[in-house]
């Protein structure tokens, strides 16, 4: 069969979301026995588990698993992190990219472990803020680098389809710690994410 992704659901939260999703298409004058909308329910369920599933792990963990001791002290950059979350306000989506970087002080973290590090906190309710700010800390703290630095753009549906509807709007939010408080070593961060591929 080779290698298979299986998502595994609580079947207690399935059925009981299910109702709640049965009762929000009532109330939003939906019939919830049309075809279309029979399995709607339990899908729906299922995606915000997965939506949410971010709860259930540890950031945290996820690095500590992967930590090696090395002497490079340069900086480290993983750019262009695709990044989904739910804004808590409106339980609608914004995603955008991650750009992160540190400064290794005696080990390094295996590079897969940064995005998932951010799937880990992007993976619930958020507001685009303290996502930064959980990114920055997580790897400060677990790794021990010289500094860090996070930037994420993202566009957000709650701006978007309601509200004011400014389709093109992208926010930017940054944090730094260490070195990267310095001028010339962030100038030199953002330089570096802001080069494209050609």
């Amino acid at each position: 069969m080779g290698y298979q992704k299986k998502e595994i659901y609580s079947g207690a939260v399935t059925e009981s979301m299910k109702g709640n999703f049965e009762k929000i298409l009532e109330l939003v004058n939906e019939d919830p026995k049309r075809e279309g909308l029979l399995k709607t329910p339990e899908r729906a369920s299922k995606a915000m588990q997965f939506l949410t599933h971010g709860y259930d792990l540890s950031p945290e963990d996820i690095l500590k698993g992967a930590l090696f001791k090395e002497d490079y002290s340069e900086m480290v950059i993983v750019k262009d992190i695709e990044v989904y979350s739910l804004c808590e306000h409106h339980i609608l989506p914004f995603f955008g990219k991650a750009h992160i970087a540190y400064i290794p002080d005696g080990q390094v973290v295996g590079l897969s472990k940064i995005p998932r590090v951010v799937d880990a906190f992007a993976r619930r309710l958020q507001v685009q803020e303290r996502l930064t700010d959980q990114i920055l800390n997580c790897i400060q703290d677990t790794l021990q680098p010289l500094g860090v630095a996070v930037v994420i753009e993202a566009a957000h549906m709650c701006m978007m389809m309601r509200g004011v509807q400014k389709q093109n709007s992208m926010t930017t939010t940054s944090a730094f710690t260490g070195e990267f408080k310095n001028v010339e070593t962030r100038s030199e961060f953002m330089n570096l994410i802001n080069m494209r591929s050609r």
